[in-house]
Parts: C-alpha cells; structure tokens; sequence
C-alpha cells in the first residue's frame, strides 16, 4: 500500500527496507527501475502527465525529500522515514560489488561517470563496471543500446527529472538490465565534482539549505517546496 502525497505514490519503507527490495528486484526477472521524489520532482509530475506516469509506474518510489515526509505527516499518512536516493544508490552499489553484479553509469558531464567509476570501484572492491556515458546524447534508444551491448545488470541513471523517470519507463526493457535507478545528480557527487552536505545538515534535515548556501542559484528551484506545501495544505 503505497502513501499518496499530491498524485505521487510512495512506497512506506525505511532505507533498510528500500535495500532489501532492491536487492529482490535485481535478482528477479525482468526489468525494474526506481525513483527518488523531493517536493521538485513531485510538482513537475503534477504538471507533466507522462512524468507522474512514469513515477507511479516504478517497482520502488523513494521519498528522497524531507518536505515529502513532512507531506505525508500533514495529510495524517505519515511515512517511516525520509530515504534519500544517494545512499540507497550507494547501498544497492556496495550490494553489486559484494554479489558480483555489473552496474553501468549514465548521465553528467562528460567525463564525470568515469571518475564516478574510479572513485566507486577504488571504493568497493570486487565493483563490476560495464560501462559509462555522459548525459549529453540525443538518441535515447542508441543509449539504452549501449546499456545493453555492456551486459550490465544495473544501471544508475542520472539525467535530471522527469527525463530520467521518462527514460527509466520507456527503456527499461530494451536496457537489457534488471534495475535501473534514478539517481539524479549522485554521480557528481561520486565522482567529487560535487560534495554532499556536512553530517550537520544531513542529521538535521537541512540538506537543500546546505545546497542553497552554497549555490544562491538554486533559489527558484527551492520556491518549489514552500508550494509543494501549500499544495498539500490545500489537499488536506
């Protein structure tokens, strides 16, 4: 039973939990995929049909956001706990290196996969890497191809939502891999390009003002949430 918050549903699991299934999922048959929504990425579902179909249709919804546990508790469903989407990538990449598993590395700037890719495997030993492409290609079906041709078992799709999401729902199949993750920009923090926050912030829930700290840019987008809660104020 999933928890609705605004349209999206979010599977209730703890990121103990939110491993354990993947781990189910990359063993089955099949192709699957999941997805991490914050506040941004469910407003842009709420907006764009064909993203809230693809993130509706994941095996596994992630609640990567605080505002979306802070949602879900506002309209008396609360969910177990705020799971972000780098850590349980890196918990299903850390289950890859120990069970002998192949991931593949899709997305960021040139050159960013493949440091990722060093970095990991420098990491965890035993990480099988299959193959790395930057996001900056136009033929969607040529890069699922190449997924495929790698023989990865799972892939870490990071193109920025909902293009990840869309990409993740029309290609997953023709991947030819059992788990595709969407993972936004994780890779740049893998490869070093970017840092998370200090545990401070992480402990306290204040990751996105760490990130508007350090990048004022980013003020439009963090708008985002103070109307994702208007908008579950509204529903409640």
């Amino acid at each position: 039973m999933r928890i609705n918050v605004l349209g999206v549903g979010f599977d209730n699991v703890t990121m103990a939990e939110a491993l354990a299934r993947g781990a189910e999922l990359l063993e089955s048959e099949g192709a699957h995929y999941v997805v991490t929504p914050n506040p941004e990425i469910v407003e842009a579902c709420r907006a764009d049909a064909e993203a809230m179909a693809a993130v509706n249709g994941a095996d596994l919804v992630l609640p990567d956001g605080i505002g979306v546990v802070y949602g879900a508790k506002m309209l008396k469903t609360p969910l177990k706990e705020r799971v972000p989407g780098i850590e349980f990538g890196t918990g299903m990449i850390e289950y890859c290196a120990n069970s002998g598993k192949s991931v593949y590395f899709l997305g960021a700037k040139p050159g960013v996969a493949e440091q990722a890719a060093k970095n990991l495997r420098q990491r965890f030993d035993g990480l099988i890497v299959s193959g790395t492409k930057d996001g900056y290609f136009k033929d969607d079906a040529a890069a699922a191809a190449a997924i495929r041709e790698s023989g990865a078992d799972m892939a870490l799709i990071c193109l920025g939502a909902p293009k990840q999401e869309k990409f993740m729902a029309k290609y997953g199949e023709a991947s030819g891999c059992r788990l595709m993750l969407g993972l936004g920009g994780s890779l740049d923090v893998f490869a070093g390009v970017a840092q998370r926050a200090p545990s401070f912030y992480v402990n306290h829930n204040l990751e996105w003002f760490y990130r508007l700290l350090k990048n004022p840019s980013r003020f439009g987008r963090m708008m985002k949430l103070p109307l994702f809660l208007a908008h579950v104020a509204k529903e409640k």
